[in-house]
């Protein structure tokens, strides 16, 4: 009789999970986890970890699934670690399983070791483990999908050496099913419910777990029921509420003082799956005062550190759904909806007028995926997302490299929607090699390089707080048509505002790969 080895275990766990989409960058200590690939499996090439990661973390934010990904030892881990703090921040359930050298040698320090493997990626997982034992594998990769998935949901690691797979074992394999969302506690809603019941002026903060937990409609509901003004929390990093709903207010900076000065006008503010909050700068206004705040989150760490507020800890779909069965429609008056500002002329090529004539090109269903810090603002004035289910997806971190592969496992992860990447072009760097597997994918996205050749978000905000004569700022230069030919994709040069409408419009109707190459005025608004 054949003995079934750890490779055939694993296998079968991974079909099980649903997890034969795998997304890598092999290395030799690799070689026999992928030997024979399987014909239901997918193997998602990726020419460098750190994009690999990247298309990883906006694939399973897109399917709102855990992923695989396998990476090379240390070096490739090493590699992929600043998309893996991305991950953890975006709260992706990633699950990194990285080759290791065989136990035999791990007591010589050999070459392409890895010393202390499971610490390596800490504090930026949620667990690692490395084995016991070559049969303990498929039960680590087991814990690891719950712990992945269950919320606050994450990424987690698993170094196997390299002979484990070709071990054999007779142990049974179990799946689980997904370990589902919790309920708040019935006495806090009811205290949240009392004190929105006496509130004259509340306002809800909303933050990128709302969308990822498919929280959006129920959250639309409570707005509406509570007439209460509606926020997006500082760096959220997916569109939690429709930026055209007349309840829609605006985003909150991630400076305290703004934040404050926003907030000021409401007598209790209900947080929704954000932390409460996240700040950036520092301008020097001590702890403005905020409104009495009720923190409704999953994560007990967002719970614990919070400086003021109640907390109730529930995932957002069950907490916002408690929330509407208690709470009675309100005849208070709705906020007056914000103004937009008008739509910028054509006379120079601006961020402003290329955002508002994107909005007037995207299909209603598309994704966004933006990756441009010094041009989020005009992106929030000039391209509302109005999509209520995976509409935008960005970065919580601040960790460039997630746009260009983002908006590649965006579109590997849902063929039926159109996904349109929004770059910098100092951005873009971190992660061009993606569009190698878009080419080879053949999928058809449009990434739109917005090229104001400089690292502008660094310049901008280091003159704010006292910088000057900053060096390392400058870019310019780059040909990024002809990177995306050489990659097999298609490129496309846009310097004058009337290519800009004809241009877009070709690229969106492609069904390649397309690279769209946006030479900038330089911008005159600030980042916060």
């Amino acid at each position: 009789m054949i003995k079934r080895t750890v490779l055939d275990a694993t296998r079968e766990l991974l079909r099980e999970l649903g997890l034969t989409t795998v997304f890598g960058n092999p290395g030799t200590t690799e070689v026999p986890f992928l030997t024979d690939w399987p014909d239901d499996f997918d193997y998602i090439l990726g020419l460098q970890e750190s994009a690999v990661v990247a298309m990883a973390d906006a694939y399973s934010q897109a399917t709102r699934q855990a992923v695989l990904v396998n990476l090379h030892s240390a070096g490739g881990v090493g590699h992929g670690l600043g998309s893996l703090f991305t991950a953890y921040r975006n709260r992706t359930p990633l699950i990194v399983v990285a080759g290791q050298q065989n136990r035999s040698l791990l007591p010589h320090d050999p070459f392409l070791g890895a010393v202390d493997a499971p610490e390596f990626p800490k504090p930026y997982v949620k667990w690692s483990i490395e084995p016991a034992t070559a049969e303990d594998v498929p039960a680590a990769l087991a814990r690891a999908y719950h712990v992945a998935t269950q919320a606050p949901a994450g990424p987690v690691f698993v170094s196997v050496p390299a002979d484990d797979w070709t071990a054999t074992t007779e142990r049974p394999i179990i799946s689980r099913p997904r370990i589902r969302g919790f309920a708040p506690d019935p006495e806090a809603i009811d205290e949240l419910a009392a004190a929105l019941e006496t509130s004259e002026r509340p306002a809800i903060v909303v933050g990128g777990a709302v969308d990822q937990d498919a929280a959006v409609i129920e959250t639309v509901a409570l707005a509406e029921r509570l007439q209460a003004a509606v926020y997006v929390a500082p760096m959220s990093f997916r569109c939690s509420f429709p930026e055209d709903h007349p309840l829609f207010q605006g985003f909150l900076d991630p400076e305290r003082g703004a934040v404050s000065d926003k907030l000021a006008a409401h007598d209790l503010v209900v947080v929704l799956g954000a932390p409460a909050f996240t700040y950036h700068v520092d301008r020097g206004r001590g702890e403005a005062p905020l409104p009495p705040l009720f923190i409704v989150s999953d994560d007990e760490q967002i719970l614990a550190r919070a400086f003021e507020g109640t907390g109730i800890r529930a995932t957002p779909k069950l907490g916002v759904r408690a929330l509407l069965n208690v709470v009675d429609r309100s005849t208070r008056p709705a906020p007056a909806p914000i103004e937009r500002p008008a739509k910028p002329g054509g006379e120079k090529l601006t961020a402003e007028f290329v955002y508002a004539t994107l909005a007037d090109l995207l299909p209603d269903n598309a994704i966004v995926v933006e990756e441009a810090p010094s041009h989020r603002g005009i992106l929030h004035d000039h391209l509302p997302i109005t999509q209520t289910d995976t509409g935008f997806l960005t970065i919580a971190s601040g960790t460039l490299g997630y746009g260009v592969p983002g908006s590649v496992g965006a579109a590997l992860a849902r063929p039926d929607r159109k996904v349109v990447g929004v770059v910098g072009d100092g951005s873009s760097m971190y992660g061009i090699q993606a569009l190698w597997t878009a080419a080879r994918q053949e999928l058809p996205v449009t990434i739109l390089i917005l090229d104001n050749s400089e690292y502008a978000a660094v310049r901008i905000l280091g003159e704010t707080i006292g910088g000057a004569k900053l060096p390392g700022t400058d870019l310019g230069g780059i040909d990024f048509a002809a990177l995306a030919s050489s990659m097999g994709c298609q490129g496309v040069t846009i310097t004058e505002p009337s290519g800009l409408v004809p241009g877009l419009t070709a690229a969106l109707a492609d069904l390649r790969p397309t690279l769209v190459h946006v030479r900038v005025a330089a911008s005159e608004r600030t980042l916060y």
